[in-house]
């Protein structure tokens, strides 16, 4: 009989301690699938993450293809040119048919686009904004708010040769009054 009981108690020892080994071990395989759920999350977490940078990056490469793609005067254009011009129509007080003059235009071109500068006895006096097709050359220029005179200015540079330039320019002024101007650029004389 003590045979049995003892034999009894060991097996209830050793049935309560393989219980008390299976509950640890669910435990721990709950605890290990927690751990594997929460991990899954970060990593989910972790790959939309480098989606979004990816994205942020191409942005960025497209922005730096758009700037790197500045528009610029081609060499044979960009730089000094001597202009002449000379009014063939007007219908303004401050032209005459006949009137003439001299210049320096610029053709210059940074990270804002093409434009022009006009220079008079080496002062800037104008600057206008630019196009350049291949084929022709559109200027144009608007008077600033303060300014007590409002002009536009529109430049058609469509006669483009190797040392000269030509085209046409027109002025509107207050009232409505226009006159138009024939232009011709040439290079300057080396020295």
């Amino acid at each position: 009989m003590k045979k049995l009981f003892l034999s009894l108690i060991t097996a209830g020892v050793f049935i309560s301690c393989e219980n008390k080994k299976e509950l640890d071990l669910q435990k721990r395989e709950d605890a290990l699938i927690l751990r594997e759920q929460q991990l899954s999350e970060k990593e989910a977490d972790y790959n939309s993450l480098l989606l979004m940078c990816d994205s942020i990056i191409a942005a960025k490469k497209d922005t730096l293809k758009k700037e790197v793609t500045i528009k610029k005067w081609p060499k044979d254009l960009s730089g000094i040119w001597n202009s002449k011009w000379l009014c063939r129509e007007s219908n303004c007080n401050n032209y005459v048919i006949g009137d003439q003059g001299n210049e320096v235009w610029q053709f210059l071109s940074d990270s804002t686009g093409l434009y022009t500068n006009v220079l008079n006895n080496k002062k800037l006096i104008r600057v206008f904004k630019a196009k350049y097709d291949g084929d022709k050359i559109l200027l144009e220029f608007d008077s600033d708010s303060i300014s007590k005179n409002k002009v536009k200015m529109k430049v058609v540079l469509d006669d483009i040769n190797e040392n000269v330039v030509k085209g046409t320019q027109t002025i509107t002024g207050q009232d409505n009054c226009s006159a138009r101007f024939s232009v011709e650029l040439t290079l300057p004389q080396k020295k």
